[in-house]
């Protein structure tokens, strides 16, 4: 079974999915070691790859962190992700599964060659599918154009996925993320979403004698940035 891809009705300018990875700094001191590896090694490795449409990382800092709510999500044991002060966003295009073998294959190789940050915990990451796009109506962009515009942070909304009536997993645009779209500043919604197939070649899983090459527990939950 084929790794699931975002809806194609959906006005993401072919990116059908976003790997995001949820990520805790271990030691104190390394945060500023931790970005210039993140910035100067580990990202510009990632974005030669077929199929990778873009890449950011954001952090969430002390006084974010003020502000933020958290609660631990019940989904598939989901770790509590107020530990992480790092978001890290993949955009990723078709074939998926194909992109993501790419992607698994090169942070083989960079584990291999010691590229890896050592005070750093992943508690989950994951390809969740692009399920639905909003632009805000001030703004002159498509909405498949928002994740590439300059940003100074954004605002990411982490749930449980729900289910329909058939059981099948449901992800749309909420209420919360239409008066998201109202406020200034804010340049659009996009909402991913778990599908109903795993990819074949989750190679992050490979044990490397202590953590599955520093991946976490995969994400499964409904992400709106």
């Amino acid at each position: 079974m084929p790794a699931s891809n975002g809806d194609p009705e959906v006005d993401a300018g072919g990116v059908v999915a976003g790997f995001f990875a949820f990520t805790e700094i271990t030691e104190p001191s390394a945060h500023r070691a931790y970005n210039e590896w993140h910035q100067l090694d580990h990202l510009p490795e990632q974005l030669p790859i077929p199929g990778i449409s873009h890449g950011q990382r954001w952090v969430s800092t002390p006084r974010c962190r003020e502000v933020s709510h958290w609660s631990v999500l019940d989904a598939g044991g989901s770790a509590d992700l107020s530990a992480a002060q790092y978001l890290t966003l993949y955009l990723m295009r078709e074939p998926l599964d194909e992109t993501l073998a790419l992607f698994y294959d090169l942070a083989v190789r960079l584990h291999d060659e010691d590229r890896f940050f050592p005070s750093r915990r992943a508690l989950e990451s994951g390809p969740l599918p692009v399920r639905a796009t909003a632009a805000a109506p001030r703004v002159r962009v498509s909405a498949a154009a928002v994740p590439y515009r300059p940003n100074r942070g954004i605002y990411a909304l982490v749930d449980n996925p729900t289910r329909d009536s058939d059981g099948r997993q449901t992800s749309t645009l909420s209420k919360s993320a239409d008066d998201l779209l109202q406020i200034d500043g804010v340049a659009g919604v996009w909402l991913f979403g778990p599908g109903d197939s795993r990819p074949q070649d989750d190679r992050s899983q490979r044990d490397t004698g202590s953590t599955p090459l520093g991946t976490g527990a995969p994400l499964e939950a409904v992400v709106t940035i």
